[in-house]
């Protein structure tokens, strides 16, 4: 569009936009009466107090002796003396920013062409200087008579009435616009799976936009206590018989429940990868956590699992609002991953002021670049890229991983390993 240009000089927040909005309009109309009331009033009238005096400079100048009418000029109020023609400036002389000066000095000259010379030293005085023969006439008079007094106060008055007006509309619209940022936290906390306190407020529309997000905020949380509620019958429900099962197979002999013991543990792995994804991080509330710890803790307890996992970089320090169990849900099932695919596992943290990255790579096969985005789906296997001889499980672990920074308002990205060659897998949570 042809405007496109102007995005990228356009503020991107709510108040910054909204004060462009009070200034502009403001600025633009006290530019334009500025500029239309200077020329067509304050020039104007200067013009014709100028062409006023004009003619009685005219009327003091007409002396057939050429020395000018001193009884004329003090009646006329117009103080007229001789001097030398050595003192007579060579141009004309006004303050650079008497713009009303400039108007007087040009009408002079254009009714008066005799003048040689117009001089505007102050506010209060104007000099005129005629070269007649060997000395010269200098005519003064006062400043008032040829342009209107203190042009400057309609400035001074539209900039303070200006200011004033602008911050008492920005005061105004501040209120109207603290509802929506308020909406708006209210919404980036439950999308990061927290829970702060709002109640609608401001406009009309804004009130609905509120109550619609209570409601379908309320919408949401009853279907994941629903949901969790259901998994847990579901959980009690399936372990039983997978527990009589486990009793059963004791008593046959060796060599006929060994297959059949492998098959129970798989389907016990199984549902708790199912009940692992389906219960997200709805049962855990954010807490301050050290990151650092929390990753030194969680591959430390690899290791004691016998999972070849190394922490080779961790850099950072502080606190930051995590889940803490799903954290270490996600990573486990990163470093699980990499393990099974591969034969080490290598993490990374780096903790800075504006985000926290958690990596993981491995030396197995990796996965093809065409393919990430669809192995991060939920109970997506990609045999081709992954050796499934090597575990068994039901393609929910990256899926696992990508709810949970999400929950965390975050990402999980997947890309090669340039150290290992492998998978890379980075969790990237803004702080």
């Amino acid at each position: 569009m042809f405007f496109s240009w102007l995005k990228q000089y356009v503020p991107r927040g709510l108040y910054g936009r909204a004060a462009l909005i009070l200034v502009l309009p403001v600025v633009t109309l006290q530019l334009v009466v500025s500029v239309v009331f200077i020329q067509r009033h304050f020039e104007g009238v200067t013009v014709q107090m100028t062409d006023s005096i004009s003619r009685d400079v005219r009327l003091i100048l007409n002396d057939p002796e050429g020395g000018g009418r001193p009884e004329m000029a003090g009646i006329l109020g117009i103080g007229i003396q001789t001097v030398p023609v050595g003192s007579v400036p060579t141009a004309d002389n006004a303050r650079w920013y008497d713009l009303s000066g400039r108007v007087v000095i040009r009408t002079l000259h254009s009714v008066v062409p005799e003048i040689d010379a117009v001089v505007l030293p102050d506010d209060h005085v104007v000099h005129a200087y005629i070269v007649r023969g060997p000395e010269a006439l200098l005519l003064s008079f006062q400043r008032a008579r040829v342009s209107a007094s203190n042009p400057h106060q309609l400035l001074v008055n539209m900039l303070v009435f200006g200011v004033l007006m602008t911050l008492i509309s920005f005061i105004y619209l501040r209120n109207q616009l603290r509802p929506i940022t308020r909406l708006a936290k209210a919404a980036e906390a439950f999308g990061k799976g927290r829970h702060i306190p709002y109640r609608p407020g401001g406009a009309v529309e804004v009130r609905a936009a509120g109550n619609a997000f209570l409601e379908m905020r309320g919408r949401i949380e009853r279907q994941i206590e629903q949901r969790t509620l259901m998994l847990s019958g579901v959980s009690h429900d399936l372990r039983t018989p997978l527990t009589r099962m486990r009793l059963a197979l004791s008593m046959l002999e060796d060599e006929d429940r060994i297959g059949l013991e492998r098959d129970v543990d798989d389907m016990q792995r199984m549902l708790d990868e199912f009940l692992s994804f389906a219960r997200g991080t709805a049962e855990e509330l954010a807490q301050d956590v050290d990151p650092i710890e929390l990753v030194r803790v969680i591959v430390s307890d690899a290791q004691r699992g016998g999972q070849n996992v190394t922490l080779v970089h961790a850099v950072g320090a502080g606190q930051m609002p995590l889940r803490p169990q799903a954290v270490r849900r996600a990573v486990d099932n990163l470093i699980g991953n990499a393990v099974r695919y591969g034969s080490r596992a290598e993490v990374h943290i780096d903790l800075t002021p504006r985000s926290l990255r958690i990596r993981v790579e491995d030396d197995g096969p990796g996965i093809p670049a065409s393919r990430r985005e669809e192995a991060a789906r939920p109970f997506t296997r990609l045999e081709p890229a992954r050796n499934q001889n090597k575990g068994t499980g039901v393609g929910l672990g990256l899926s696992i991983a990508t709810d949970i920074a999400r929950a965390h308002g975050g990402v999980l990205r997947l890309t090669q390993s340039e150290t290992l060659g492998g998978l890379r897998a980075d969790i990237v949570i803004a702080r």
